[in-house]
């Protein structure tokens, strides 16, 4: 994991602050996740918007250890870009019950 590898560059006071509070995100965001892949389906959809808003809530705290220099750009490039990647998945799984009739396609 990107960020696993990266936390022990970071300098201990802030390692210890915002640091670790995005780390704890990381660890929030995979917990949900796991919890709604085996949700009830009928709490999928309301899982899935917890999942969507723990990201957004880590995106937002890495773009604040960005602007306070604490993540070097490229760092930052590369979790966004994942974090974007992931974005798109849960999207994608909301979009899934919003919409179940195209669920089964037929070919």
């Amino acid at each position: 994991m990107i960020w696993i590898d990266f936390l022990p560059h970071i300098p201990k006071t802030s390692r210890q602050t915002i640091g670790a509070r995005i780390e704890n995100k990381f660890l929030d965001l995979l917990e949900e996740t796991y919890i709604t892949y085996f949700s009830p389906k009928e709490k999928k959809v309301g899982k899935i918007c917890d999942c969507i808003l723990i990201l957004d809530t880590l995106k937002f705290l890495i773009s604040i250890a960005w602007e306070g220099k604490i993540i070097p750009n490229n760092k930052f490039e590369e979790l966004a870009k994942k974090l974007d990647e992931v974005g798109k998945m849960f999207g994608g799984w909301r979009r899934n019950f919003d919409n179940p009739e195209k669920k089964n396609r037929t070919l």
